[in-house]
């Protein structure tokens, strides 16, 4: 696994539940160093212990566990640039959905190799999509899930969303877009301010 991904795990569970909690996480796997560094890469089974040993700590399953690091991932201040990111895709909500297909792409520009699930966005009539994640690393739809939750939030559009689990593994998210522009929503400049 990617060491970005085992960073953010590790900084989602410091910044959301406190270096104690990192800890007896660390402690639990019997990580053999301080924390991961983003540019190497693990083996895979490392990554699941770590995130068994937080659903574990934190009483909440896996799966929960991950949507959790997706809305991390956007909503904390310590990931603006990602969010920055994200919200170049487009100006609304919907625009976002439609520039989820290039997302694996986009993101191989910064990291080169990092190598994200593909996505595949469906529009079905009055408002509902599915998105469909082909991933060799199972549960990263419900990363997907807590990313495209925060976003709804950051653009104040109203969506309903839901894991339909995973068929001879593709992971298949169901989304309605309720109301595009439900509340205010994050303010957003393109250009980033200095200082």
């Amino acid at each position: 696994m990617h060491g970005l991904i085992n960073t953010s795990i590790q900084c989602f569970l410091r910044d959301t539940y406190g270096e104690a909690v990192w800890s007896d996480v660390s402690l639990a796997v019997d990580l053999p160093f301080d924390g991961f560094e983003a540019m190497l890469v693990y083996d895979d089974a490392l990554t699941w212990r770590v995130l068994e040993a937080a659903s574990e700590r934190l009483k909440k399953p896996v799966s929960m566990v991950l949507e959790d690091i997706g809305t991390y991932l956007v909503s904390h201040p310590n990931n603006e640039a990602l969010r920055r990111l994200l919200r170049f895709a487009g100006l609304c909500y919907e625009d976002f959905l439609h520039s989820l297909d290039d997302l694996p792409d986009r993101t191989r520009l910064a990291v080169s190799d990092l190598n994200l699930p593909v996505l595949e966005l469906r529009q079905h009539s009055g408002g509902r999509f599915s998105v469909t994640c082909h991933s060799r690393m199972p549960g990263f739809g419900h990363v997907l899930v807590g990313v495209l939750r925060a976003m709804a939030d950051d653009y104040g559009a109203l969506v309903t969303l839901e894991h339909m689990g995973v068929v001879q593994g593709i992971e298949k998210i169901e989304i309605y877009l309720v109301e595009t522009a439900f509340s205010e929503g994050r303010s957003f400049e393109l250009g980033a301010r200095a200082g």
